[in-house]
């Protein structure tokens, strides 16, 4: 058995990929020079270097229990093994040395006719395979921890199979999805280099179709597979044109019907969020080479490059059809204007990487999260933050306003702010008042995505312990929960608000049918 430091670097920077560090994962990628080995990441599956650890944890357990003689001891550890333990050698030792004098204990009191009680434990096994596993599973998903409880969720809130259409077709994980604005087209990015548009209109003859964008770059006068993520997409809202951003530097202009329509070329390394404006003349795109650029969606020229950031900018929202703000890892976030050489407003105060950035529907308030734990909510009106919301004892991910309120369509409900983080929980905010009105406790792992119904009364959550959760937005109860093959990186409402899309690390697309 061999081991090179090439196979060990792209598991990790997958790995990184994966837990949501799309920034440090392409700093690692760059430095560990991930690009040249000769790998081929599609046939790697997902969560397979946590799979591996998994399995070399599962050995040591077992080799403990493996007597000098060669038989099993009829028996598990008292407690499981961590990570760390099983690395550590006198740890293993020790555990190894308590297992035999347990042994010799039984042993005793079993010929003096007295035999020791014990709880019967499922013993390590060899599949058909000839993988080892534990506590008779086959196939199970791999963590850290030995012990994962089901999720305990009413039975009556399960969303039953056959209300869930799995669409199959992508070969890595995807990373995000998006409704169509008018019509039931679910687009979704992977990294496998495609963006692929799935029609789940009632009136589609052949089912759930798939249209297959492929992301290439110009090689020896030929197209060839670009072989990068594809990190970001959104629709135009008049749901004509859809733009996707990927790790190979560029974005691109796709029509509905899975066309190339434009490429755009000017940022220097990977583009980790774009946005059109809602005239639909202009698409905003972040890159890590640390700069935003507006582009006109006609011509596909870069309209202005806006380089005030000092490092890698991670998300961008418009405020209106000329002004946007964007964040970034230097912990800054920048309100600028297609015009203006300086930008408007520097809002600062976050002591750690800005991940996420969302103007609310009227336009007043910029809602901002961070790895630092905390919410902060601006406005243009001062340089302080209004409200600084502190609650997640985690990095928190990502936000969404609720289309509710001032400048929405649902102009006479309440406005709510929902954030998600790497603590597991989800939390939804009366802005107005600065506090936590919910915390939304389900989840079992890093919650990566939150999506409001177009009216405002259901939040969808999505996270990496493959669930996706409805919650009712005005009492905090779950009302539907699905469970899925692969960890949940996005969750997205149709324009009807019946439908929910999901998409996942195992490669897979889910869409939930809520009106049954």
């Amino acid at each position: 058995m061999s081991i090179t430091s090439d196979e060990v670097n792209f598991l990790v920077y997958r790995y990184l990929q994966e837990s949501g560090f799309s920034h440090s994962a392409f700093t690692f990628g760059i430095e560990s020079h991930i690009s040249q080995s000769n790998i081929n990441g599609t046939l790697v599956p997902p969560a397979a270097l946590i799979s591996i650890l998994q399995k070399g944890l599962q050995y040591v357990e077992a080799e403990i229990s493996i007597n000098e003689d060669g038989t099993v001891f009829d028996g598990r550890p008292i407690e499981s093994l961590s990570l760390i333990d099983a690395v550590m050698p006198d740890v293993v030792h020790t555990r190894q040395q308590a297992f035999r004098d347990k042994l010799t204990q039984q042993q005793k009191a079993n010929s003096s006719g007295n035999p020791t009680a014990s709880p019967a434990t499922p013993q390590p096994h060899v599949t058909k395979n000839g993988e080892t596993t534990l506590n008779g599973e086959e196939n199970g998903t791999y963590t850290l921890n030995n012990h994962v409880e089901a999720m305990e969720v009413d039975g009556e809130v399960q969303i039953p199979a056959s209300n869930a259409t799995v669409l199959r077709g992508h070969e890595s994980e995807v990373f995000i999805c998006a409704w169509n604005p008018v019509t039931d087209l679910l687009a979704s990015g992977s990294g496998d280099s495609t963006a692929r548009i799935w029609n789940l209109n009632e009136n589609s003859n052949s089912g759930s179709t798939q249209l297959v964008l492929r992301h290439c770059i110009r090689e020896g006068g030929q197209d060839v597979p670009s072989n990068k993520d594809v990190t970001s997409l959104d629709w135009n809202s008049e749901g004509t044109l859809l733009a996707t951003g990927s790790y190979d530097g560029f974005a691109r202009i796709w029509t509905k019907d899975g066309n190339l329509s434009s490429t755009l070329g000017q940022h220097k390394g990977p583009i980790f969020a774009l946005k059109w404006n809602k005239k639909g003349n202009s698409i905003l795109s972040a890159g890590v080479d640390k700069t935003t650029i507006i582009w006109d969606a006609y011509t596909g020229e870069a309209k202005q490059q806006f380089p005030f950031h000092s490092a890698p900018a991670l998300d961008v929202d418009w405020q209106n059809n000329t002004t946007f703000a964007s964040c970034s890892t230097d912990m800054c976030i920048h309100v600028c204007r297609l015009g203006s050489e300086r930008p408007l407003k520097t809002f600062q105060g976050h002591t750690n990487e800005v991940n996420a950035i969302k103007w609310d529907p009227s336009g007043m308030l910029l809602a901002s999260c961070s790895d630092d734990m905390t919410l902060k909510i601006w406005s243009m009106k001062q340089d302080l933050c209004v409200h600084n919301l502190q609650a997640h004892n985690k990095e928190i991910y990502t936000i969404k306003w609720s289309p509710t309120g001032t400048g929405s369509n649902n102009p006479n409900a309440n406005i709510l702010l929902a954030s998600a983080s790497f603590d597991s929980t989800v939390r939804l905010w009366d802005v107005e008042r600065g506090v936590c009105i919910h915390t939304l406790t389900k989840h079992q792992e890093p919650v990566y995505s939150v999506a409001f119904s177009p009216d405002g009364k259901f939040l969808a959550s999505g996270s990496f312990d493959k669930c996706v959760h409805i919650w009712d937005t005005l009492s905090g109860a779950l009302v539907k929960s699905y469970r899925g093959t692969g960890g949940i990186f996005e969750v997205c409402w149709n324009s009807v608000g019946d439908k929910v899309g999901a998409s996942a690390s195992d490669g897979s697309v889910c869409v939930l049918d809520l009106r049954k």
